[in-house]
């Protein structure tokens, strides 16, 4: 979740954030504006579930 996709992309794939540094890199496969930030962490936990990542791993498998 932020404001600004394109530096948070950036501060992943420069290993800046904890969670995800062994993961690197990276590559945005879907993005979603929300109208505010509860319907974004919403939209957050909805996509970090199990649903919401078999349907990424679909729009990854897509772009292949």
């Amino acid at each position: 979740m932020t404001k600004d996709v394109g530096a948070r992309i950036a501060r992943h794939n420069a290993g800046k954030e904890k969670t995800t540094k062994p993961y690197v890199p990276f590559q945005l496969i879907y993005s979603e504006v929300c109208t505010g930030r509860v319907a974004a962490r919403q939209k957050e936990k909805y996509w970090k579930s199990g649903i919401g990542k078999q349907k990424l791993r679909q729009i990854r498998d897509q772009l292949k």
